[in-house]
């Protein structure tokens, strides 16, 4: 886990302050490494590239592992983790290919090099980076398919910024000052933000999840997607057999975000999904010191006693922290000054608080359970999206029963089935959902709005893109795509690096997702609603039986 920053510039009266501003602007992200900082000036056809790089040490800590990292014609600067880069560094060496470090920096550019842009699909991490190839003179600026990391950039024709977060790259060019409108006003009228590439300032944009951008002075930026989520149902065994897959699918990806040459801990809430990674921890390991890091709140919410179950159960030793309104009003400046962007609740200050409780008892690397919601249909199970498959694919009668099953969680039937019935309805059903929710709030002047061109961007249920039946699917792999995870992931990695700690989410790796989206849709969310119902029988055995039978 590190930070990462750089600018190439096209002006060449420019190009003698950039190396001084770079020099400026990298302390600013020095929480998120601040074990060493490096930087390379590039020769390119186009002027300098300048990289820059701060580091926390994670995986071979010695000198060997200072980044920027350059092999023959390759240049790389990376924030993150390429988990299985000990079984690409064997099967790269079997291709022809050495090594002098144990880093996986290094693989990374050994399978550029070997695969291009196809060694994307082989990595299972987290990571954002900047390549340059001085073969084309090209520069690639890359993400994970979820956007576990942050990666953001500004364009014009005088230079390229890019960099891990958006403060240093306002410090490279103080003329970036001006406010999003549009974002702004997804953000105060829908709560929407981190859903796609725009940002909160203007000129500065996000490289989405799963998604590059490549950059060359003559054919300037060429984006691509590299990899997208699918939702066609392709599982042909039964429920038992997709529980016992995802079980050792789980677990693989567990052992593989437990390697790491610095202490690992565990981010416990007391839930299903957090519980899940701490006992797979446990599982997978059952003679290490297991520290669990877990925010304790007040009142009858309080999951105190299933953090404290999961705790004797894995033998683990608890850090709890307690906040009151006195802790927050001391810390809320530094909680927005990390973000650097706005945010929708005060709430992730207790993730704030879990991070800061960690560090301070000398934790590098948490593991924790953000994206299994999205993943196995969490939350409220998405029950327009289930309802809605069920109606389209011919089974009204079962869809009339979940929706009764729904009423007796609380929910109005009714009102679901009138949504899932616009749903599926078509084109014109969607219009007249779309219609009815496009409208700015009383209180924003819509029409001053519009003439400046600002659209109401509602979040809707989308037409149906993919095969029938499948929406609870879909809206999964929306919500993968950004549109509700991306703002989870970047509260996260902000609060976690805030105190220069590396936070894991093996929930989230393509292969994972893949697996997932092609199960029946009733393997996630069971007939009586019951959600994660995949999940709850596949760590029958590793989880307690009172943590799995939670509602």
């Amino acid at each position: 886990m590190c930070g990462i920053l750089g600018s190439w510039q096209f002006d060449a009266q420019a190009r003698g302050d950039a190396e001084d501003a770079l020099a400026r602007a990298l302390p600013l992200i020095r929480h998120r490494g601040p074990d060493d900082i490096g930087t390379a000036t590039i020769p390119t056809a186009a002027g300098r590239l300048l990289f820059g790089h701060t580091r926390l040490a994670i995986i071979d800590l010695s000198a060997a592992g200072h980044q920027p990292m350059i092999r023959g014609p390759l240049s790389v600067i990376l924030n993150g983790e390429i988990y299985n880069y000990r079984e690409l560094r064997q099967e790269l060496r079997g291709l022809g290919h050495s090594f002098s470090t144990d880093t996986d920096t290094e693989v990374l550019l050994a399978a550029w090099k070997q695969w291009q842009q196809a060694a994307l699909r082989r990595f299972t991490g987290m990571f954002a980076f900047a390549l340059h190839d001085a073969r084309d003179d090209s520069l690639t600026l890359a993400r994970d398919a979820f956007g576990i990391k942050p990666l953001y950039y500004s364009l014009d024709g005088r230079r390229l910024l890019f960099g891990s977060e958006i403060a240093p790259l306002r410090a490279l060019d103080p003329g970036l000052l001006r406010l999003d409108w549009q974002r702004a006003c997804d953000y105060l009228s829908y709560g929407r933000y981190d859903c796609d590439e725009r940002t909160f300032i203007q000129g500065i944009s996000q490289i989405e999840p799963g998604c590059l951008i490549r950059y060359h002075t003559q054919d300037g930026v060429q984006p691509a997607r590299w990899w997208t989520p699918g939702t066609t149902a392709t599982w042909r065994g039964s429920f038992a057999d997709a529980a016992a897959e995802f079980r050792e699918r789980f677990l693989d990806s567990v052992r593989l975000h437990l390697r790491s040459d610095v202490p690992v801990g565990a981010a416990l809430s007391g839930g299903l999904d957090s519980a899940s990674i701490t006992c797979a921890m446990r599982h997978l390991e059952p003679d290490i010191p297991l520290h669990t890091f877990s925010y304790i709140a007040g009142g009858p919410q309080s999951e105190a006693k299933w953090a404290q179950l999961v705790n004797q159960h894995c033998a683990a030793q608890a850090h709890e922290v307690r906040v009151d309104t006195a802790d927050l009003e001391r810390d809320l400046d530094a909680l927005i000054a990390a973000q650097g962007e706005p945010f929708g609740s005060t709430s992730i200050y207790a993730q704030y608080r879990v991070f800061q409780l960690a560090r301070e008892h000398g934790i590098v690397v948490t593991l924790e359970g953000q994206g299994a919601d999205e993943l196995l249909a969490g939350y409220s199970g998405y029950p327009v999206e289930r309802l809605s498959s069920l109606l389209e694919s011919g089974h009204p009668l079962q869809a009339l029963a979940y929706a009764g099953r729904q009423a007796r969680l609380g929910r109005q039937p009714l009102r679901l089935l009138m949504q899932s019935l616009a749903t599926v309805s078509g084109k014109w059903g969607h219009e007249a959902l779309r219609r009815r929710a496009a409208r700015w709030p009383a209180w924003i002047r819509g029409r001053l709005l519009a003439e400046a061109g600002i659209q109401a961007r509602p979040l809707l249920p989308s037409q149906r893109q993919g095969p029938r039946g499948r929406r609870l699917m879909q809206a999964q792999a929306r919500a993968l795509a950004g549109d509700g995870l991306g703002a989870l992931l970047r509260h996260g990695d902000r609060n976690a690096m805030h105190f220069s700690i590396e936070s894991r989410v093996p929930f989230l790796t393509p292969d994972l997702a893949d697996f997932l989206l092609s199960l029946p849709e009733h393997y996630l969310v069971s007939a009586r609603g019951q959600t994660k119902t995949l999940l709850r029988e596949a760590m029958r055995g590793i989880v307690p039986q009172a943590i799995l039978e939670r509602h």
